[in-house]
């Protein structure tokens, strides 16, 4: 039995990644960079510890209109699909991450993190 795996690297993706700035009501500015939609969104910051099921988590009505801070480290490594998905559209209102990976590797996704993130506006750092 041969074995169908999807590996791919979007070709929308910069070289480099623009600058992003995630802002606290406080003064804090942290700094990383830009994924998914690039322009601006604000939410209360919450957090998810899950190491799977990011765009069930990004698409849960019950973090509508917040910032999903992702706790493990690689996130977008499998991909996006159209199946995977708690509601039409994203819910939160922005997403932070450690790592966001670029490539993926799932034979079920259609299209990358980043590619759905664009297409739906979500905004991430």
């Amino acid at each position: 039995m041969q074995t169908s795996i999807r590996f791919s690297s979007d070709s929308d993706v910069p070289a480099e990644r623009p600058p992003a700035r995630l802002a606290f009501a406080d003064g804090t500015v942290l700094r990383g960079e830009a994924v998914g939609r690039r322009g601006t969104t604000g939410g209360e910051l919450c957090f998810n510890t899950s190491m799977t099921g990011y765009q069930e988590i990004l698409t849960d009505p019950s973090y509508h209109g917040q910032l999903m801070t992702m706790t493990y480290p690689h996130i977008g490594n499998y991909g996006a699909s159209e199946e995977a998905l708690e509601a039409d559209a994203p819910m939160v209102a922005g997403l932070v991450v450690r790592s966001f990976s670029e490539e993926y590797s799932n034979p079920l996704a259609d299209e990358s993190l980043e590619a759905w993130m664009q297409r739906h506006g979500l905004v991430g750092i």
